[in-house]
């Protein structure tokens, strides 16, 4: 059983298509990289696939199970967790308090409009384990509004792990980071189990060519290639739409 399938997906804003009957196989523990230039779909695609856009047409399948019209919180529940291309995270409370916010989504207490986060000691414990997957244990009382760049990114990739999912989308997790924090993330990244399959969307082909055993190229949101690393790099449609030359 596949991980996940994308069959057939399209959406249209008005006149502008802008993912055209995407398909996607992706087996269990794969490591998929998503590429495209700028305006390819790539993040629609995401959208898409997590329920926060509706498709014009197509199915998702999620481990065998038909999501294409289920709400982003149920896929949640199914095992998908993603991160966001912009950093969405509430910046003046503690690292650990934006975990718990993320373990909340998924528990039954997130039902009690008076539940006081600081003492459920489970989503507590379940929020330090992420964090020292991420190697931010160290700093989870810290403001978040004090942490750097690359340790929210890092912070992100923990709130999605907490919620032990099965399929993780990253979308650009090494935008904007240094040399350093690149090198943090890609850490962080390899050391996740092959019980989680990973889909990422990236720029930055030198550390995403590593990290990618397929890719898939977009280009004004069809599938234009795909294959393994040498395959997609060699394919003269890669170095025309997206290396350039």
């Amino acid at each position: 059983m596949s991980a996940l399938v994308v069959t057939g997906l399209s959406k249209s804003f008005g006149g502008l298509h802008v993912t055209r009957g995407v398909n996607l196989n992706i087996a269990p523990g794969e490591r998929r990289l998503i590429i495209g230039p700028n305006g390819a779909g790539k993040t629609t695609l995401f959208n898409l696939i997590t329920g926060e856009l509706t498709p014009d047409g197509g199915t998702i399948e999620l481990s065998g199970v038909d999501v294409t019209h289920s709400p982003s919180r149920h896929r949640a529940h199914l095992g998908m967790a993603r991160t966001y291309q912009i950093i969405t995270l509430f910046g003046q409370d503690t690292i650990i308090h934006n975990v718990r916010l993320a373990l909340l989504g998924l528990s039954p207490k997130r039902w009690n409009p008076l539940i006081d986060l600081r003492r459920q000691a489970a989503l507590t414990e379940q929020g330090h384990e992420a964090l020292a997957r991420v190697g931010l244990g160290h700093i989870a009382d810290r403001p978040l509004a004090q942490t750097s760049y690359g340790e929210r990114r890092r912070v992100e990739i923990a709130m999605a792990l907490a919620q032990q999912p099965k399929v993780l989308l990253l979308d650009e997790p090494f935008a904007g980071l240094s040399i350093d924090e690149r090198r943090d993330v890609h850490k962080c990244l390899m050391a996740i189990p092959r019980d989680v399959t990973i889909v990422m969307i990236e720029h930055n082909m030198d550390v995403a060519l590593e990290f990618a055993e397929r890719i898939t190229l977009l280009h004004f949101g069809e599938v234009i290639v795909e294959g393994n690393r040498a395959e997609v790099v060699d394919d003269p449609r890669t170095r025309e739409v997206y290396l350039g030359h």
